[in-house]
Order: C-alpha cells, then sequence, then structure tokens
C-alpha cells in the first residue's frame, strides 16, 4: 500500500460544477444497481459487516458537491446521492474522493489517511472500521466491476481506465490491475 505523505489528487472543480446540477434520482437508482451488482458478485462483503449489517454510512467526497448514503440494508444496499448531508446516518467518512477511491483499491492505507487527516470519521467508528474492514476483505476494485457491467465493451473500459488513472494519479482499480494493463 502507498502511504499518505503523497499528494492527494482532488477531483476538478468543472467536473464538480457538473454534479452541481445533474438531477439526483438517476444518480442515486444507478449507484444502487452498481453497488447491488457489487454485493452479488462479492456475496461476502455486506455478510462481513456483522451486527453493522443494518447501519448507514454517509460518504462524504470532499472535493465534489453531493453526499453518498449506503443503506447496508441486511445486504441488499440503497445508495443514494444527497446535495446536503441527510443527517440518519450512523457513521460519516469523508476525504477527498481520490482518497476514498484510493481506500477502495488498496492504494492508501486507511490509517495513514485517518492520522494525516485527509480521511475523517465521524459517528460509529466501529461500525466505519467494519466497512473498511470489509471493503478491504473483498479486494473491490470498481474498474472491473464497471466492466463486468459494459459486456462487450469491457476490455475498452479497462483500457480507459487505466489511461484516466494514470493521467489523473486517481487509484480507480487495484493496484496489480492497473500493472496488467
Amino acid at each position: 500500500m502507498q502511504q499518505s505523505n503523497i499528494q492527494i489528487p482532488t477531483f476538478p472543480r468543472s467536473a464538480a460544477l457538473a454534479l452541481r446540477v445533474l438531477p439526483l434520482l438517476p444518480i442515486s437508482a444507478s449507484l444502487t444497481a452498481f453497488s447491488r451488482r457489487i454485493t452479488k458478485r462479492s456475496p461476502g462483503l455486506f455478510r462481513r459487516l456483522g451486527e453493522y449489517d443494518r447501519k448507514r454510512f454517509i460518504l462524504d467526497p470532499t472535493d465534489l458537491p453531493i453526499l453518498l448514503r449506503l443503506d447496508a440494508n441486511g445486504g441488499i444496499p440503497i445508495t443514494t446521492a444527497h446535495r446536503k448531508d441527510p443527517g440518519d446516518g450512523d457513521a460519516k467518512i469523508a476525504g477527498s474522493l481520490a482518497a476514498l477511491l484510493g481506500l477502495v483499491h488498496g492504494a492508501y492505507d486507511g490509517d495513514a489517511l485517518f492520522f494525516s487527516r485527509d480521511l475523517v470519521i465521524e459517528g460509529d467508528t466501529a461500525a466505519a472500521l467494519a466497512l473498511r474492514n470489509a471493503i478491504d476483505d473483498a479486494e473491490l476494485d470498481l474498474a472491473e466491476e464497471i466492466a463486468a457491467f459494459s459486456g462487450p465493451l469491457a476490455r475498452p473500459v479497462r483500457r480507459l481506465a487505466a489511461l484516466a488513472q494514470r493521467i489523473t494519479g486517481v487509484a480507480l482499480m487495484r493496484p496489480e490491475e492497473a500493472m496488467s494493463w
């Protein structure tokens, strides 16, 4: 894992501005479908949450004008986008989008991000830790999940993700996968 002492990229302001006007309902529906597809491909992900499998997690990519609420919902996740903190989360995890994606993909050490304050956790820290451990154990690769969803376009999607990762410095896939493309 890379350490957090490197410069973590931020989401481009121009792209973030576009998120201010996009309707949240289709974003939420897409994110819910995506999170459920991930659950089907990695069924242990939400089982690993144990007693926290009914918790609500607020994910705050601080360089974006939206927040995400992940309702674990007993393994049938619901993910919704919000312009303001919905206020009903059990745990809130905040950091730049690149830091959050890097944490998911194993590119950054979660403890290093936390102690450098690149990642802020509020509320039920035990639930947040359970989510982190479940994600670590699942070894998620979001670019691969999107590629698998893309059917015959999977190979170009993987290559596009690898190119975008090289250009932006944002971990869009697990480090071992990035090296193979």
